[in-house]
């Protein structure tokens, strides 16, 4: 008997609805990936960062997980719509990244995002694991607007209690882990404003919105990667990279003028001259003023080359850094440089003089900069190296005000933004009067307004590198104020950042040290035994406790650099400081294998130099 081909049709479709074949047909994606559009800058990029973009997908993700756990009760969509929440992901990424594909750039396989931690993939089971006791005390720190820091502060470090106490199975994949569920549960469950309040995206997941004065405006986003300019001697870091500019606006004349000067490099250097203060240098006055490169002239060695003492024609002490290794063919880039860098001015910065471009059959290739001599040396030095004489209150006083400027510039006068990245003691010059100058921008980043850069390589020095940034490479101007911080107690107690107990010989971190103290109320305890002119009790211990909430662990209880600047030069009340999570020094072996590139070494010589030589994140 034939079969009418109405009837065939049928049992095919009756055939495909087994049990068997239901489950593995796909379905829509139940994820609302829209909601991530708030945080979005709108601006199409040509070339992003791509390995710096995906810890900023990994979190943007774990927010929408958090409003879907609300609406459903479910962590995870089913594991039969990953390939489609890929796809939905991908479109909402699409709008500002066009070229990025999130799969194939961060290696995340398709079923990670359906595969969780421990195997809870509900509210329920999650409670169960998480004792009501721990959940209780979540709710009575978590549940209230956490746009500031020392709520979100008070809240995170309760929540990795959680984590490190309870969260200790298997997780699957790299996408949504042990680490992220208590966030995740808190911003859908416990914080009454919910996942997508600005507040709360921003303390829990990382996630800031654009910007008010960034919309509607020119804005540039620099990556900057090359070989360029002063800091402290033996503290560079040399690696190569690159130099990407686009604006939303004039990209066009933008993009002519990189042109140019990337075919003719001659007009691209007088450039320079025409719009800077800079000196072009000839090579023989260089040679002149170091005395032919003498021995006896070099004050600090590197990876990069040597920095000299010279004197100019006109009797002014100078620093010259002279890179090895150079080739012309990065020499339009080494001017872009040159003329970015040299607009950055501000008393407590170390100014850029002059450079020098030539090529002698000799020497071969030639790049130097240019620097004014810091006398004094750096702060290292007189904390830690050469110097028997002990600063005095007044003189510590107005290193810590002066480098707080000098910092606060970087990070809100200077267009864009410019985030350090290795603040430290080697880092702070001091010219004949000891005002300071902060140097080495040679891990310095210049970043959009009002965004987080994530990025996959850490650089900076052990000790003075914030947590969140060794760990997870999540880089912001908070990173800096950790830095800071911890010079600033380096300077308060003459304790270097990292050291050794020598009873048992464990690692010790200042800023530990330091909390301990003030925790049990001795915050004067921290002040260096015997330094001269001691300033009152009140204003010591004001510095102390400032120091100590800078480098707080949790991004988002340590103030801006603007805030810190305005509690030490006026009589403005240091916040209460948030509880800590346990002590830092138990992280670092995983800080250590976290940094890829770390500037360890000590300086040595009389005279820190910039040294612009900058990290690329992504190879």
């Amino acid at each position: 008997m034939s079969l009418s081909p109405h009837l065939f049709l049928l049992l095919l479709t009756i055939a495909s609805l087994s049990p068997a074949a239901a489950a593995a047909a796909a379905v829509d994606c139940p994820l609302n990936f829209t909601v991530l559009r708030q945080f979005s800058q709108g601006s199409v990029v040509s070339r992003p960062d791509f390995s710096g973009e995906c810890p900023y997908i990994r979190l943007g993700l774990r927010l929408v997980l958090s409003q879907y756990l609300k609406l459903t009760g479910s962590f995870l969509p089913p594991v039969n719509s990953s390939d489609s929440c890929w796809n939905s992901y991908q479109s909402v990424v699409n709008v500002t990244w066009p070229n990025f594909d999130i799969r194939s750039s961060c290696g995340f396989q398709t079923g990670w995002i359906s595969h969780g931690c421990m195997n809870i993939t509900t509210k329920s089971e999650f409670e169960r694991i998480v004792p009501k006791s721990a959940l209780d005390g979540v709710v009575a720190i978590c549940n209230q607007s956490l746009e500031n820091g020392s709520p979100c502060a008070s809240c995170t470090t309760r929540l990795a209690i959680i984590q490190a106490s309870f969260l200790t199975g298997p997780s699957i994949g790299n996408v949504t882990d042990c680490p992220a569920y208590p966030s995740i549960y808190t911003a859908a469950f416990v914080n009454q404003f919910g996942p997508t309040d600005l507040g709360t995206a921003k303390c829990l997941f990382s996630l800031n919105p654009p910007s008010e004065n960034s919309r509607g405006k020119k804005r540039n986003t620099v990556v900057l990667v090359v070989l360029i300019c002063c800091g402290v001697a033996a503290a560079a870091v040399a690696v190569a990279g690159g130099l990407f500019f686009w604006r939303k606006q004039g990209k066009v004349k933008k993009n002519d003028r990189i042109r140019r000067v990337e075919t003719g490099l001659g007009s691209g250097l007088e450039s320079i001259s025409e719009s800077t203060t800079l000196v072009k240098f000839t090579f023989d006055e260089i040679k002149r003023a170091t005395r032919n490169f003498s021995r006896d002239n070099i004050i600090g060695r590197g990876g990069y080359g040597n920095v000299y003492k010279g004197v100019l024609s006109d009797d002014s002490e100078v620093a010259l850094k002279r890179f090895k290794n150079c080739s012309a063919a990065g020499d339009a880039i080494f001017a872009h440089e040159v003329e970015v860098i040299s607009s950055v001015r501000h008393v407590n910065l170390v100014a850029l003089r002059g450079y020098c471009i030539a090529t002698t059959p000799m020497e071969g290739h030639q790049r130097i900069i240019v620097c004014d001599l810091m006398k004094n040396g750096s702060l290292y030095d007189h904390l830690f190296g050469f110097s028997d004489k002990r600063l005095s209150w007044p003189i510590r006083q107005k290193i810590a005000l002066g480098t707080a400027r000098g910092l606060a510039y970087l990070h809100s006068g200077a267009q864009p933004a410019i985030i350090h990245r290795d603040i430290k003691a080697s880092n702070i010059l001091l010219d004949e009067n000891f005002d300071p100058r902060v140097a080495d921008f040679g891990l310095a980043k210049f970043t959009p307004e009002g965004m987080t850069h994530l990025s996959t390589r850490v650089a900076g020095t052990m000790g003075y590198v914030a947590p969140e940034y060794a760990l997870y490479g999540q880089l912001t101007e908070r990173s800096d104020v950790y830095s800071f911080g911890v010079v600033l107690l380096e300077l308060l107690s003459g304790r270097k950042a990292l050291g050794v107990r020598s009873h048992d010989s464990q690692p010790f971190l200042v800023t530990d040290w330091a909390w301990s103290l003030v925790r049990e109320q001795k915050a004067r305890d921290v002040i260096e035994e015997g330094m001269p002119e001691l300033g009152s009790p009140e204003v010591v211990e004001k510095y102390v406790l400032i120091a100590v909430l800078c480098s707080h662990p949790q991004l988002y209880a340590r103030p801006s650099m603007d805030q810190v600047v305005k509690m030490l030069e006026t009589e403005l009340s240091v916040p209460s400081i948030p509880e800590r999570p346990i002590p830092l020094v138990a992280d670092i072996d995983e800080i250590e294998r976290s940094m890829s590139s770390s500037s360890s070494a000590q300086h040595s010589g009389s005279v820190g130099f910039h040294n612009f030589t900058l990290q690329n994140d992504h190879k």
